[in-house]
């Protein structure tokens, strides 16, 4: 693990402000390395750029507190929600894109999102019982596209 830490994709302002406490299990963790290494590392250092985690784990109290599927990859940390630090969203959707396009066989879901409010991309490593869909989608407009 070169660029992220189990630390930083457990961290929540959420999780503090209502005392949740989102620590991981053992299989969690083992999730959340292999999320890492397998997708977030090499993206970093293919972007060349910071990259922030603004949602990673969460256990079930947390992503009922902050509205997330009941389905949600992030239950069992196998999904993180990410923004580039330099803040040009639109360059690195565009790169996500194109990266992740001729990689589906690594990731289960990448989507493009935009709630109306805030951007960010999606990472999804494999779905709970392990499966990796190979799924590159933009939601806008409360729609999901396929690319």
């Amino acid at each position: 693990m070169t660029y992220f830490t189990i630390s930083e994709l457990i961290a929540s302002d959420t999780a503090k402000t209502k005392g949740i406490d989102n620590s991981p299990t053992t299989a969690v963790r083992a999730n959340l390395v292999a999320l890492i290494e397998t997708l977030l590392d090499p993206l970093r250092e293919a972007w060349k750029s910071p990259i922030k985690v603004t949602s990673g784990y969460r256990c079930g109290v947390l992503n009922r507190a902050v509205g997330g599927s009941s389905t949600s990859a992030h239950l069992y940390g196998c999904a993180a929600d990410i923004v580039p630090l330099n803040g040009k969203i639109a360059e690195f959707k565009a790169f996500c894109k194109n990266y992740f396009n001729t990689r589906r066989h690594l990731f289960d879901q990448v989507i493009l999102e935009d709630d109306g409010k805030r951007e960010w991309v999606h990472i999804g490593l494999k779905t709970k019982d392990g499966r990796k869909r190979g799924q590159l989608m933009e939601y806008k407009n409360n729609r999901y596209t396929y690319l």
